[in-house]
């Protein structure tokens, strides 16, 4: 669908243009009306689907930019998230020519710095439930203008430690906030504590992405003990500009990583316990370009949206096809072709047919030989 028809500013529109948006996916079609109208609501769809941008136009649209006021708090689990949905905001803004003031509340950052930029009374507030918490209870954050609160990746936060915080944040809000909740999956717990926060709210469900055809589909057979030195092989024969390796265990990141980085490889893993400045300093350097790898389990790499990412391997290939699909959509993105690749022993080789059958596309088998990747007949 065009945003033509979504009835959006035309400096937003103007803006889009310049990021080369111009169809909606289902899940901005499906949300943008009910945001729009200020009504709470749940968004229910896949990674990669366009979620932020869904929430992110509507609370542009509504926003007052004459009032030095906060209007729009967006609480991620993740310091990575967090900065990607404030990079999304900040580009946004810019390209529509608006004042908007986006500010990043995350920890481990100066508290000084952000006491000083809050004085400039940001428009949009983005970070971690605990430095937003921390502020809005300190009185250093207002809250008495506040429009929206979006919990992004809300299954997350809303389901262990986060709640507390999350659940003061909203508390503070005036009683006319907006609620919105969005997340690639939707727990039974999570749910009914979203219920009890917002009775009247609505889902708002998209369907499964279809598999992207500018993605070129492997798959390699080996033993379980070679497939460390079968994956440095590939990654010397096709040379990616940016890929991500998928582990089943955090713990597996790590000496992929050590591995890899031992053949002079420059890699490094994400694992969900890894230090959070080694995690910035990971994102940071992929970005960059300067790290060509990431290895990550799929909770340690769940909400990140990278741009440019040309490979994706599984080495730990999984079981369910709907899994398969959201580890290589992150590749072959606006218009790329990318390119998914899966290590698999004899035995693990019985989920290609089922990738396969469910969703439509063709696993090539292949093998390296003197360096190539060939097809096998």
């Amino acid at each position: 669908m065009s945003f033509d028809t979504l009835a959006l500013p035309s400096a937003l529109m103007t803006a889009l243009g310049k990021q080369d948006i111009i169809a909606a996916t289902p899940i901005q079609a499906t949300a943008l009306p009910t945001l729009l109208a200020g009504k709470d609501a749940y968004l229910h769809a896949e990674t990669g689907t366009g979620k932020t941008l869904a929430y992110v136009l509507p609370i542009f649209t509504r926003l007052d930019v004459a009032l030095a006021a906060t209007q729009a708090i967006i609480i991620a689990p993740t310091h990575e998230l967090a900065i990607q949905i404030q990079r999304q905001c900040t580009e946004l803004a810019q390209n529509a020519g608006w004042p908007v003031r986006v500010l990043l509340l995350i920890g481990g950052t100066s508290l000084d710095r952000q006491l000083e930029k809050l004085k400039k009374k940001p428009h949009v507030v983005v970070g971690s439930p605990g430095r937003i918490h921390d502020l809005i209870s300190k009185g250093k954050l207002k809250t008495q203008h506040l429009k929206t609160i979006v919990m992004d990746e809300a299954d997350r936060l809303l389901s262990n430690e986060s709640l507390n915080a999350v659940s003061s944040i909203i508390n503070a809000a005036p009683a006319t906030k907006q609620l919105v909740f969005a997340s690639a999956t939707v727990g039974p717990d999570s749910m009914a504590t979203i219920r009890s926060l917002a009775p009247a709210l609505e889902l708002l469900q998209a369907g499964a992405a279809p598999v992207n055809e500018n993605i070129e589909h492997l798959y390699l057979v080996c033993e379980e003990r070679d497939k460390p030195d079968e994956l440095r092989k590939l990654l010397h024969a096709l040379q990616p500009e940016r890929a991500i390796v998928f582990v089943h265990r955090n713990e597996l990141a790590e000496k992929i990583a050590l591995k890899l980085e031992h053949h002079h490889i420059p890699a490094m893993d994400i694992s969900a316990t890894l230090d959070k400045h080694l995690r910035k300093q990971a994102m940071d350097g992929f970005r960059s370009g300067e790290l060509r790898v990431l290895i990550a389990s799929d909770v340690a790499a769940r909400g990140l949206d990278i741009k440019g990412v040309t490979h994706v391997f599984n080495f730990d290939a999984p079981t369910l096809s709907k899994a398969y699909l959201h580890r290589v959509g992150r590749t072959g993105r606006a218009g790329a072709k990318g390119l998914a690749i899966s290590l698999v022993t004899e035995v693990e080789a019985r989920v290609i047919p089922r990738y396969q059958d469910e969703l439509g596309i063709r696993v090539q088998r292949v093998r390296m030989r003197e360096g190539r990747v060939v097809a096998v007949e």
